[in-house]
């Protein structure tokens, strides 16, 4: 393979990794990474809940004949169904 990098090279740069950092730093690093992208994603969530509340928007959903529904006023409704 010209110019490209084969699987034995990153095999063998794998292995230089693994001898330098060990087993051990190497998952560390990685649940940190994972923990990372939870909080990333979980703070995004939240941002854009606040900002839905701030301006009122609602979330509407469109069916095939083009009716327009208020998702969050089928949801209060239907746990006000379920309660009965």
């Amino acid at each position: 393979m010209l110019g490209g990098i084969s699987i034995w090279q990153l095999l063998i740069v794998l292995g230089i990794i693994i001898l330098i950092f060990g087993t051990k730093k190497l998952r560390n690093v990685g649940s940190d990474l994972g923990g990372a992208v939870k909080g990333f994603k979980s703070a995004m969530n939240e941002e854009e809940k606040k900002k839905e509340e701030e301006t009122g928007q609602a979330q509407v959903r469109h069916d095939d004949q083009g009716n327009t529904y208020d998702v969050k006023a089928e949801q209060k409704s239907e746990e006000s169904e379920e309660r009965k």
